[in-house]
């Protein structure tokens, strides 16, 4: 159903079915010859190719990068679509990036917003609509002994975290995320360099 979805309907990607079917001819067999050789490259106890199979199949792969490169989705939110573990999503968002890149799938020249401060600047001088997001990861427990190591416990979720800053236009395109601090930090921290300049943005 995720993947049907995905395809009818261009705004999700960017992209039309056809081309979304050239890039599975062009790219799937490429994704299989690198990940056999990699199978093949270690000392293994069975043969290559046994054992179980995929769950998420290439084409899947493919979709969940383009969505993820395009709207942001996050990779739980994907897991969930592709009924799948989130690990499993971030491997092969990991494995497709490259070989879309190499076939020259890369950011078009233009505007370039690297910092919170040109994100903020840009929206205000356009006066174009922003919304602003706390996101948390979840994260394995740091190991015992770290100092900081209750510092990434949420006070929301009550589970070790990463919290980012995630600025969206008022059509969902990403335009910032913001470096990854710990779990306990609060929402308000985010908002300080936002303060500092008027543009027109939403708070979600």
């Amino acid at each position: 159903m995720s993947r049907a979805v995905i395809i009818s309907d261009r705004r999700i990607t960017g992209l039309s079915a056809d081309v979304i079917s050239e890039l599975v001819a062009d790219l799937g067999s490429l994704w299989h010859e690198r990940h056999q050789a990699k199978l093949a490259s270690r000392p293994r106890k069975r043969a290559v190719g046994a054992g179980a199979k995929h769950r998420l199949v290439f084409v899947d792969r493919l979709l969940a990068a383009l969505v993820h490169l395009r709207p942001g989705v996050t990779h739980d939110v994907l897991a969930c679509w592709f009924d799948v573990d989130r690990s499993t999503i971030t491997r092969a968002i990991g494995e497709v990036r490259p070989l879309l890149a190499e076939r020259g799938c890369t950011v078009s020249p233009g505007l370039r917003l690297r910092t919170l401060a040109e994100v903020v600047n840009h929206l205000g001088a356009s006066r174009k609509t922003g919304i602003v997001d706390g996101t948390e990861i979840r994260v394995r427990r740091p190991a015992a002994g770290r100092k900081d190591r209750d510092k990434f416990v949420s006070g929301k979720n009550k589970q070790n975290a990463v919290k980012t800053m995630v600025v969206t236009g008022g059509d969902g395109r990403v335009l910032f995320c913001s470096p990854t601090m710990p779990g306990s930090c609060a929402d308000m921290w985010w908002s300080y360099p936002c303060a500092r300049a008027t543009p027109i943005w939403s708070a979600r």
